[in-house]
């Protein structure tokens, strides 16, 4: 056999290989991006305020289906994990008008922070988010352990949430 003979099925092997590592690779190896969350009465909050805890990052908006369904298994979160740590931050999306989501905070007396991205900087930031609910886990040293597009399952992002939360 000739080194022309093996060197094509050596690089294309190679290829093969390197693109399953990345396919196969871990998740969460992603950090989260520099960001501050603007509160319905106007205050800046970044993310890096909360290093050390785990944080679930929502995307939603008030005219979502999925996301209003969500609402009970985030407050369930909510209540089960933040005396332990868990921080939750629902980020309405730059199409909802403010007024519309401080209406809806009202009427619903959601239990965790409620963050306006009326320039989509946020949505930017965390890889160009368009379609709600989005959520993203974030681990207490900021990786990006979850990234779910869609409802996300309460069972496993609980059992996710315990787990970091035993690691801090």
């Amino acid at each position: 056999m000739t080194r022309r003979d093996w060197l094509a099925p050596a690089v294309i092997g190679i290829i093969i290989l390197l693109a399953a590592l990345l396919w196969l690779a871990p998740h969460g190896l992603s950090k989260a991006p520099v960001v501050s969350f603007k509160s319905l009465d106007g205050n800046e909050y970044p993310l890096a305020d909360w290093q050390g805890k785990p944080v679930l990052v929502t995307f939603w908006a008030t005219d979502c289906p999925g996301c209003i369904r969500e609402i009970p298994h985030l407050i369930e979160l909510y209540e089960e994990f933040n005396k332990r740590g868990l921080e939750i931050v629902a980020v309405a999306m730059s199409y909802d008008p403010p007024n519309r989501v401080v209406e809806f905070n009202r009427r619903r007396q959601l239990p965790y922070f409620i963050a306006l991205d009326i320039d989509g900087r946020i949505a930017q930031a965390f890889g160009n988010v368009m379609l709600t609910p989005t959520t993203f886990l974030v681990a207490p040293d900021g990786r990006i352990v979850t990234h779910k597009i869609g409802e996300f399952d309460t069972d496993s992002m609980r059992q996710q949430i315990a787990k970091l939360l035993q690691q801090t």
